[in-house]
């Protein structure tokens, strides 16, 4: 998914945020993921919310990219309120062909109220963020009290990654540039800056103030088409799994 900036005032970023800036609007960076993963996700999610009551609940997408993901969770969403956030203004252009509300903002500053979301949707952006804390504490914001987290990252420690450094490869998911792609599997520089194992995504969205509910794996649509039944069953054990799921409440 396409990634919302994340500058900091600081001397030596400037340059370097206008890269990034770059990168993301460049209409050739990927601003969308397998339906696979968005299917579980909204699974999950509409599990944890339950059926539609009296008050509609409002669902943010951060990072929607082109709001593919969105679209596909929306039949198991039905009578929730889903509102995409990006700073691509590319992207949001097209998000606009699923989604009926849509906000072009930054994650230093969400554009919402404080405890304004019930549910927070944040599918494949931390790995692309310079400031990850502060991203979760602007999330933290704007949710409602015992609001959900569903976060979405590739896994560090995927089945063929674990292989792969083995054999002294670059792990697939991690990048060493924006330009070109330098020692590990595949063929798009997609702009990943930070990877996570499930420990460390736990103790970090722990340290940010949200409980964790749950982890759970989902596959990776990039995977060599023979290779993808071990894929998929690799997710019933999130540690080797592709994609890490993860289910937060806000304490």
């Amino acid at each position: 998914m396409t990634p919302t900036s994340t500058s900091t005032s600081t001397p030596n970023r400037p340059a370097a945020a206008h890269g990034l800036r770059d990168f993301y609007e460049n209409p050739a960076v990927p601003v969308a993921s397998g339906p696979s993963r968005s299917l579980r996700q909204a699974r999950i999610l509409a599990a944890a919310l339950g059926p539609p009551t009296g008050r509609t609940r409002t669902i943010v997408d951060i990072g929607c990219g082109d709001g593919s993901a969105a679209a596909t969770a929306a039949p198991l969403l039905t009578g929730h309120r889903v509102v995409g956030v990006d700073w691509s203004q590319d992207a949001l252009t097209r998000a606009r062909a699923h989604l009926p509300y849509t906000v072009r903002g930054e994650l230093t500053a969400l554009p919402l109220h404080s405890a304004a979301a019930d549910a927070v949707l944040f599918s494949e952006v931390i790995e692309h963020l310079v400031d990850p804390d502060t991203a979760l504490a602007e999330i933290r914001r704007v949710l409602r009290p015992e609001g959900h987290l569903m976060l979405s990252t590739p896994n560090l420690a995927a089945w063929y990654n674990r292989a792969l450094l083995l054999a002294g490869v670059q792990p697939v998911f991690s990048e060493v540039s924006l330009r070109a792609i330098h020692g590990r599997p595949g063929k798009e520089v997609v702009g990943h800056l930070r990877l996570y194992t499930p420990r460390a995504l736990r103790e970090f969205v722990t340290a940010a103030g949200f409980q964790v509910v749950g982890l759970k794996g989902a596959p990776f649509h990039g995977v060599p088409r023979v290779l993808r039944p071990l894929d998929r069953l690799a997710c019933a054990r999130p540690p080797l799994a592709s994609i890490l799921l993860l289910h937060a409440r806000k304490t």
